[in-house]
């Protein structure tokens, strides 16, 4: 397989600004370009070779083409290229939660790093793992489809203030979906 060299920032934002939407999928016509030296750091920095990106805009719509396939690999695709790029952890980080009260009960809604909002339910769950070294616990909320947002420490405090316990273990109610966030020592 012949790998082209990957096109500047600015370049990939011309391409994916000239007609992809966001349901664009990984496989298709364009031509894999192989690694775009692109990477998302844990704390949701963007960095393109070895470079913050510094412009939100920029971030936004690199995002808005950002898919994650069957192997868990991350990619960028556009209309006619696609390459891979490293998530260190998750591609968001959830730097705020809003709760607010519904006919089911409770509706809690994140904000990612980028600005875009989404109400954990059924499609959006909330999940919560535990490093197997230091078993500090690792939350994240579902945003699209095999892309998560992890849970700033602050978040995730307000989201343990929220639930409620039972058995020794810690359940929030959003959407009228319940989550598990797990043992009451585990999660805080």
């Amino acid at each position: 397989m012949t790998h082209t060299q990957p096109p500047s920032p600015d370049a990939l934002a011309r391409q994916i600004e000239a007609g992809i939407g966001p349901s664009h999928p990984i496989e298709g016509p364009a031509s894999t370009c192989g690694d775009f030296d692109m990477r998302i750091a844990r704390d949701g920095t963007w960095y393109y070779r070895g470079t913050p990106i510094l412009r939100p805009a920029l971030c936004k719509l690199f995002a808005s083409v950002l898919r994650r396939d069957a192997a868990g690999e991350y990619w960028l695709v556009t209309p006619v290229e696609r390459g891979r790029i490293v998530v260190e952890d998750a591609p968001f980080l959830a730097v705020e939660l809003v709760e607010s009260t519904a006919e089911h009960g409770a509706d809690l809604s994140f904000r990612t790093n980028l600005d875009e909002w989404v109400t954990a339910d059924a499609d959006h769950p909330i999940r919560v793992e535990n490093h197997t070294e230091s078993g500090e616990p690792a939350p994240y909320v579902m945003l699209r489809p095999g892309l998560e947002a992890k849970l700033a420490r602050p978040v995730f405090y307000q989201l343990v203030e929220l639930a409620e316990e039972r058995g020794g273990r810690l359940f929030v109610a959003s959407a009228g979906v319940e989550f598990d966030l797990g043992s009451v020592t585990g999660a805080a």
